[in-house]
């Protein structure tokens, strides 16, 4: 049974299933971490494994699911390969998750040791 919904709530459910699978992406703390790491720019698959401390066939994984979401792009150089997050709005949003989650623990842990 479909209901008639105003042109605007249409438009409403619409934009919040496209949210919903936008943030479906990142529900996985590994995602989560290698974009937040990626927040600053780009960066080797070495130094993200090296840096998350995640094992290369889990972050290839990872890797391989954000690419094909269009959430990083990768570049090869020689035999490395680098990514950084795919557009201003993967990274306005992961910048705003980062400083929610990983900034203001810090500053409220420096205020705490003053």
């Amino acid at each position: 049974m479909k209901l008639d919904l105003a042109p605007k709530t249409a438009d409403l459910v619409a934009s919040a299933g496209e949210a919903a699978d936008f943030l479906k992406k990142f529900a996985h703390p590994s995602r989560l971490m290698i974009v937040c790491a990626l927040v600053d720019g780009e960066r080797s698959v070495r130094d993200l494994e090296h840096t998350l401390g995640i094992r290369q066939p889990g972050l290839s994984q990872q890797i391989a699911e954000l690419r094909e979401a269009g959430l990083i792009v990768g570049r090869k150089e020689s035999k490395n390969m680098f990514y950084r997050l795919a557009d201003g709005r993967v990274t306005e949003f992961i910048g705003l998750m980062y400083r929610m989650f990983c900034e203001l623990p810090e500053k409220a842990q420096q205020g705490n040791d003053q």
